[in-house]
């Protein structure tokens, strides 16, 4: 049973959205992954909102470009935590997605991330789903230190070569 769904409109998202299922998969959280079009397949889209509960999902992460629909109206079916993917676009560089995705009404919350934020909404879920999992937080624990250990092992070797051989 899948714990996290992730979903987007077109099949132009996944690059984006594949990080976050990336970041599930080494943190070893199962998802379930959909295109589906809020606009272009309501039915389809209200299905998929009303049974993700009791498919056992915990978090939806939604991404979404231009108009931005998906996370808000996943966020107004689903009882539980919505993250939003704004994404990049050719019009408005994104931002147009990102001011849909925060400007939800009162009650209808959406945690956004970045715009092309994949792996932040990916570590975002395991950090909802770690406050009721120890062993979870034990391995985002580990990715945290992973990162602070990469940044020093960068710095290492620009120590040693300087930066014009870098």
């Amino acid at each position: 049973m899948a714990q996290v769904g992730i979903v987007m409109g077109s099949d132009s998202d996944m690059p984006v959205m594949a990080k976050a299922a990336d970041i599930l998969e080494e943190l070893g959280i199962s998802y379930e992954m959909r295109i589906i079009s809020a606009h272009r397949e309501p039915d389809e889209f209200f299905e998929y909102a009303k049974t993700a509960e009791e498919k056992g999902f915990k978090v939806i992460i939604a991404g979404a470009g231009m108009a931005a629909h998906l996370p808000g109206m996943c966020a107004a079916i689903f009882p539980m935590p919505v993250i939003g993917i704004p994404m990049h676009t050719t019009s408005l560089g994104g931002r147009d997605s990102l001011y849909s995705i925060v400007q939800m009404p009162t009650g209808i919350p959406v945690a956004t991330v970045a715009i092309n934020g994949g792996a932040n909404a990916g570590i975002l879920a395991a950090k909802i789903l770690a406050t009721s999992d120890s062993e979870l937080l034990s391995k985002l624990k580990a990715y945290t230190a992973s990162l602070k250990d990469g940044v020093v092992k960068k710095d290492q070797h620009l120590q040693e070569v300087g930066y014009k051989n870098y």
